[in-house]
């Protein structure tokens, strides 16, 4: 027994991943760009999303994008997405306790290197990680990330949190898909398949 553990993100193409859905989602440092992936949201944007919840087992969160989700989708009618968001397994994983209203929310307190390893170690299935930059780093730190399906957008913020900050551990992917969408987002997803491997041109 052992999920699969998926980080779906939007980013731009210099890599930002802070505050795609709008102003005030996320304005830490003072980031201005927020809502930069409102304006190339279109169908095939939206097939690619109910697609990924679609194959979804579970989601994870980290404490501020469970709030920010926890405030919309239950108020989402059922035939909007509503229905497979609210029903399907959510997980938060926060350094200290709290209360999660939800539907079917656990939430996992401590340390989330552990926690999450412990969440993978004990379930079935794929579990998709949504937004939650911080956590991220941390599961990137801990060699949990199994698979990266990314939306990249042609936009260039220039500031803002990063999926592959400064620091971020070194890893081999494999691109096992990419397609685009009329508006201009790349979909591309990669499996993690361990160490880089290193040549030389010479």
């Amino acid at each position: 027994m052992a999920s699969k553990l998926v980080v779906s993100t939007f980013v731009s193409l210099d890599g930002v991943m802070q505050a795609p859905g709008g102003p005030g989602e996320d304005d830490s440092h003072d980031f201005p760009h927020g809502g930069w992936l409102v304006p190339h949201v279109d169908e095939g944007f939206g097939r690619i999303m109910s697609e990924q919840f679609d194959r979804a087992d579970g989601m994870l969160l980290g404490r501020r994008s469970y709030e920010i989700l926890a405030s919309h989708w239950p108020n989402v009618p059922d035939e909007e997405g509503g229905a497979k968001i609210n029903s399907m397994s959510k997980y938060v994983a926060t350094s200290t306790p709290m209360n999660a209203e939800w539907r079917n929310t656990r939430v996992l307190v401590g340390d989330a290197a552990q926690t999450v390893a412990d969440l993978k170690q004990s379930t079935d299935g794929e579990i998709l990680v949504q937004g939650s930059s911080d956590l991220i780093r941390t599961l990137q730190r801990a060699e949990l990330v199994d698979e990266y399906r990314l939306l990249v957008f042609p936009v260039v913020l220039g500031q803002g949190k990063r999926l592959f900050s400064e620091g971020t551990t070194p890893a081999g992917l494999k691109l096992t898909g990419s397609t685009a969408t009329d508006a201009g987002v790349v979909y591309l997803t990669y499996e993690r398949v361990g160490k880089p491997s290193y040549g030389s041109v010479a």
